[in-house]
């Protein structure tokens, strides 16, 4: 737990975020990050969309508390749903409302998504609104509720450790919702603070919006819960065209691949220069990404501690350049 909120405040720490961009993708996150280009992004989903897995693409951006540059946000993004049409793949988008603007005035930032979800309507293609932290929480189902009224094409996420998650559900049940146990810090008057709690609720979930929901996007990398899942829908008849299964890019690649050859498999894959808080939420999650990560770097007989330890420093020289 310790390390968790360690890894996760330094998540939040925007002049770490501009040294990152500065050195480049390191420690090990070009592993789990696309490329930092949208070149580089569209050969990754190729080669994904080659192995029979879709792809829900999220241009990463964080701190954005200019207009100009949640402007900018928006207009890349317009640019990945042309690229996605162009070059014939599988995939959709993933936006965080706060990219393009939602810290600076929910109108604004609501433009701004109308126009990426009409944009994307065109080309019949998905949009999912990625739900951030609680703060965030009610104006993104606010937005996803009014842009809902025009387009059906738009969703959003379910997060398991909220307690108010049930409630959502069940209000947002004709939506495609992707169901994750939630990947920020938040305060134990509005979340579970235990992994067991959170899986059980995370469950109940899924259980739910499979058996009265549009379409569910089950986000898990936990072995024991997806086989909870393919057994409850073996039990209840559920069809593939229902649900998919989805994974960070990166992470498990062995059971993505597994999984494609009797389900719908989606995989989450972001790209981008600002990649420094997706990559430390991702380490924070669980320890074993920390073990997957500096594999990537050092080698595989080098002792984790001493890969972890050196990983630090490496971040406190950044701290100290910057």
């Amino acid at each position: 737990m310790v390390l968790r909120n360690v890894l996760m405040n330094l998540s939040e720490n925007e002049m770490l975020n501009a040294a990152a961009q500065k050195y480049g993708l390191k420690l090990g996150a070009e592993s789990v990050v696309a490329g930092t280009n949208l070149e580089e992004m569209i050969e990754s989903v190729k080669k994904l969309n080659a192995q029979g897995i879709e792809a829900t693409i999220d241009n990463l951006g964080e701190f954005v508390y200019d207009e100009a540059i949640a402007t900018k946000a928006k207009d890349e993004i317009l640019e990945v749903i042309d690229a996605i049409q162009t070059h014939g793949l599988n995939a959709h988008i993933s936006v965080k409302p706060s990219q393009v603007g939602l810290d600076i005035d929910i109108d604004f930032c609501y433009d701004n998504l109308r126009e990426i979800v009409e944009h994307a309507a065109q080309y019949g293609m998905f949009v999912n609104l990625d739900m951030e932290n609680y703060a965030r929480l009610q104006s993104t189902l606010d937005m996803l509720q009014e842009l809902n009224k025009v387009f059906d094409n738009v969703g959003t996420v379910m997060q398991a450790y909220l307690f108010r998650a049930k409630e959502d559900i069940e209000r947002l049940k004709d939506y495609r919702l992707r169901i994750v146990k939630g990947a920020y810090k938040e305060s134990a008057e509005v979340a579970y603070q235990d992994k067991l709690e959170i899986d059980i609720n995370f469950l109940e979930l899924v259980e739910y919006h499979l058996l009265h929901g549009k379409f569910t996007s089950i986000a898990t990398h936990d072995h024991n819960l997806i086989a909870h899942v393919k057994q409850f829908v073996a039990d209840h008849d559920i069809p593939n065209d229902k649900f998919e299964f989805q994974m960070l890019y990166g992470f498990r690649t062995d059971m993505q691949k597994e999984l494609t050859k009797d389900y719908n498999f989606c995989t989450y894959v972001p790209f981008g220069k600002d990649w420094y808080g997706y990559f430390m939420r991702r380490l924070a999650e669980r320890p074993q990404n920390i073990n997957l990560v500096t594999k990537q770097v050092f080698n595989k007989k080098t002792n984790t501690i001493l890969a972890v330890a050196a990983g630090a420093f490496i971040l406190g020289r950044l701290t100290k350049r910057k």
